[in-house]
Formats: structure tokens, sequence, C-alpha cells
């Protein structure tokens, strides 16, 4: 069995919160959003007692993270839990033509690019940067981003190694890795380094692909999960409807009809629909919390509403016995 708590307990002696702020919007997801939007957003997460805020430098070429450290530069650093990512490093991109923007989905100028590198060399520079892009001397969770996507079969590995050291050196408190992927976070769990893995949408009501294989790690090892994307880009945020997003795209018809079926059962036990999606992942024990994005503070309000709405025990199991989701954790 692993040496990794069952609670994680920052340097400054906070236990990672159960709900976080998923920061991907700050850095200017699909549209822009001006300095004082996302200053409101970011206010009524804390004004609501949101303390666990994830970012990366992919989200928007470091524009999240610059957003984030001004805010969080305000507050106690003993009062919050923050995680951003590695793997990305940002470099001036020559090319650039002084108008074009983000091929990746961030509405922001291309004037940067991303250059990919697990070794331990670029791992420290990508924390380097993102510390000063944070205003930071320290990140709680340091997590490798996808690595699966940057061709590197041994990115993992060296990844996680050098991630290990950085935390043995007190660079960091806690060290995983961050995906969609199960396959590569099970990769990540495997090495025995990790403390937490960041699962993407492959822990919902309508996407289990983080069971068993990846749970059944984590049982192993002690690892820790953050579930995020818990509304599956969209559509198990509102009743779902034709047009909605499923993984980014447009939901197909199995997908919706199934969300429906789901939608249904949960409306018989008096509950939302996100409601059911943003607590469903706690069921498992191995599931630290969850990071949902918001963009507006309303959305940040009727998030924590529904993270906190009371959920009858009877869901989760009509739900397993219809054969719509199954009932995870026990």
């Amino acid at each position: 069995m692993a040496h990794h708590p069952r609670i994680l307990t920052t340097a400054s002696g906070t236990a990672v919160p159960k709900f976080g702020l998923g920061c991907a919007p700050l850095g200017n997801m699909f549209r822009a959003r001006s300095d004082e939007q996302v200053e409101a957003v970011l206010e009524a997460a804390w004004e609501a007692g949101v303390r666990h805020f994830d970012t990366a430098p992919h989200y928007g070429l470091g524009l999240s993270e610059r957003r984030l450290g001004r805010f969080l530069a305000t507050k106690p650093r003993s009062e919050f839990v923050i995680s951003t990512k590695v793997g990305r490093l940002l470099r001036e991109d020559p090319a650039w033509d002084g108008r074009s923007t983000d091929p990746e989905g961030f509405a922001v100028p291309a004037q940067l690019r991303r250059s990919w590198d697990f070794s331990q060399h670029g791992v420290r520079r990508g924390l380097e940067d993102s510390l000063e892009r944070l205003g930071m001397d320290r990140v709680d969770i340091l997590y490798l981003h996808d690595p699966e996507h940057s061709g590197d079969s041994r990115a993992v590995h060296e990844g996680m190694t050098a991630l290990s050291r950085m935390r043995d050196e007190g660079v960091v408190t806690f060290v995983g890795a961050g995906s969609m992927d199960p396959g590569t976070l099970i990769s990540a769990v495997e090495t025995g380094l990790a403390d937490i893995v960041m699962v993407a949408n492959r822990y919902t009501l309508l996407d289990q692909g983080a069971v068993p294989g990846l749970a059944a790690a984590c049982r192993r090892h002690g690892t820790l999960m953050v579930a995020a994307a818990v509304f599956n880009s969209g559509l198990l945020a509102r009743s779902p409807a034709k047009g909605a997003t499923f993984d980014y795209q447009v939901a197909s018809e199995d997908v919706l009809a199934r969300a429906r079926s789901i939608e249904s059962v949960c409306v018989a036990h008096g509950v939302e629909l996100p409601a059911a999606a943003v607590q469903y992942p706690l069921l498992d024990p191995a599931v630290a919390g969850v990071v949902v994005g918001a963009d507006s503070p309303d959305q940040i309000r009727q998030n924590l509403t529904r993270f906190g709405a009371a959920i009858p025990d009877a869901l989760w199991d009509d739900l397993d016995q219809q054969g719509l989701v199954p009932r995870t954790g026990r």
C-alpha cells in the first residue's frame, strides 16, 4: 500500500477542498472576457467560500495564470489551494503575424507558442515560468498536463520522476497528472509517485471511462483523484437540449437520449440533473474533489448550490439498477 495520505493537507495546513474553480475560462476559452468580468467571477467565488483554484499555462497562453495570480495576491496565501500544470512551455513565436489568435481555442493573440517538454529541465522551467506569471513562490499541486499528446513515450515516467524530486525538495506539496485519457493517468499512478490525478470528462454521469481501471489503480496506490469537466463540456449543466455540447462537440442523438433518461430519474427524486452531475464523482472515496468552471458570478453561486443540494441515496441506486449510471466507490 502506498505512502500517500488519504486526506491531502498542504504546507500551510489546508486540506484540498472538495469544490474547486476550473480557471480555463479565465484564459478566454472559446471567447474573450474582460479583466473586469474575470475579476467579478473570482470575487464571487471567494465570497462564496471557494478556496481551490486550478489553472495551467495552456489556458490562454498564460493569461489564466496571470489573472488568477493578480486576484490571489490580495488573499492570505494560507487560505487557498492552487494547482497548475507543466509540459507545455510557452515561447515567443517569431513567425507571429501580429494579428492571428491562438489556434487551440483561446481568444488571445498567438504571439506565444506551446512547446512540449516533460524532461527534468522542462518541468522545472515550466514551474518557474508559472510561478512568475502567478506572482507566487510555490503551488500546492502540480500536474503533468496531457503528456499523451506530446508524442514522447517517456513523458509520463520522466515527468513524474521530475515532479517527485521537486516534491522531495519542497518546491511543491503534491504531484500527479491531468488528462482526459484514463490510460495516461493509470501510467502516472503506476509509477507509484503520484499523490493525486485530475481526470477530465471521464468520471461523469455520462462517461465512466475512469472506472474501473483508473479507480482500481488509485485504490492500489493510495492515490486520490480530482474530477474535472463533470458537465462533459455543457450537456449536463442544464436540461439536455438538441445542440448541447458533449466533450466539446454537438451531442449525438444517442448521448442526448441517455442524458434525458438520467434526467428523468433525477426529476423523479426531486433533484436537478446538474446537481447530480457535480456530486456523482464524490460517491467514490478516492475522489478528493471536483473542479467546475464558471463564466459569471451567478454560475458560481448556482454551482455551489448544486454542490450542496441534498441527494437521496435512492437516486444513485435507481440510476444503477436501470443500467444508466453505475454506482461507484463501494
